[in-house]
Parts: structure tokens; C-alpha cells; sequence
């Protein structure tokens, strides 16, 4: 059964979560406009080891977009997702087309809860822990649950797409 902590707004992708029936914590913290990085500054509000809060990006493959999970300290390697999507190559979605397909925000971008399903590859290194860290769909929420959980909840694959 769904946890649900106490503190936290409920979002398209706690929703999402407590619908599949997934163990998750809820962790808000106050975000900064001014710090730069959305990730990075998930990782140090709430004291957490960057190589377990991952970020989500969405790419454009040319015939659609899709959704990569990286590590926030790294960054992603476009032939290597593009080579585990099955497609020829792909480039950063544009920032406007992420956010209507997705229904959030930039920096607020979760790989849960989307508006569209989309092909998702999640970075093998995320599976060395047994929490990670992902948007919970907005700037300053983050949820935690284990990286099998979002893989299966999320229909992704696993792999090596981020480098440092």
C-alpha cells in the first residue's frame, strides 16, 4: 500500500504513485529561484547524495519525445539514449513542447504522472541505491521510492545514458 507522508502537496505524480500502489516519501523543501541548477539544489536542500536524486530531461527523437532519468551531478549522453530508444539520434526537447507534453513546469518535471505516456530510460547507475530522488511535480518537491518501483511505474528501461 501507498505511504503517505504527512507534509507535501498532492500532484499528478503522487497520485500517480498511490494509484500503482508504490512506498514513497514526500520531501518539500524551499525552492531558490536564484540557485541555478534545480537538481543540484534538491541534492543540498535536503542533504542528499547528488548521485541519488535524479533529474528528468525530455528529448526529441525526431518522431516524438521521450524521457531520460539521469543523476543530477551528471549530465546525459545523447548517442547513448538515443542508441537505448532505438532511434538514430535525438536532441533536448525544446523547454515550451516539455512542458505542455508533460503537463509540469521546467524544474519541476517529474518522470511520474506525465499527461502523455513516453518511451522512458532510466540511467543504470540509479539502481545501485535503494532510494532515489525524482520531481514530485513541482519546483521544490521531491519524492523518494526505489528505483525498480519508478522504473516499473514509469514502463522504462535501464541504461548506461548519463556520463559525468
Amino acid at each position: 500500500m501507498a505511504r503517505k507522508a504527512a507534509s507535501g502537496p498532492t500532484t499528478p505524480a503522487t497520485l500517480a504513485l498511490e494509484r500503482a500502489g508504490v512506498e514513497f516519501t514526500r520531501h518539500p523543501y524551499t525552492h531558490d529561484p536564484a540557485a541555478g541548477g534545480y537538481g543540484l539544489e534538491a541534492a543540498g536542500a535536503l542533504g542528499l547524495d547528488p548521485a541519488q536524486v535524479l533529474k528528468t530531461l525530455l528529448v526529441d527523437t525526431g518522431g516524438g519525445l521521450a524521457v531520460a532519468v539521469v543523476p543530477v551531478a551528471g549530465h546525459l549522453d545523447l548517442k547513448a539514449t538515443a542508441l537505448a530508444l532505438g532511434v538514430k539520434a535525438v536532441v533536448m526537447a525544446d523547454p515550451a513542447a516539455a512542458e505542455r507534453s508533460s503537463g509540469y513546469v521546467v524544474g519541476g518535471i517529474s518522470p511520474l504522472g506525465q499527461k502523455r505516456s513516453l518511451p522512458t530510460v532510466i540511467d543504470e547507475s540509479a539502481f545501485a541505491h535503494d532510494v532515489v530522488y525524482v520531481s514530485g511535480g513541482r519546483r521544490g518537491f521531491d519524492v523518494g521510492l526505489s528505483p525498480t518501483d519508478l522504473e516499473r511505474v514509469t514502463g522504462a528501461t535501464r541504461a548506461p545514458v548519463a556520463r559525468a
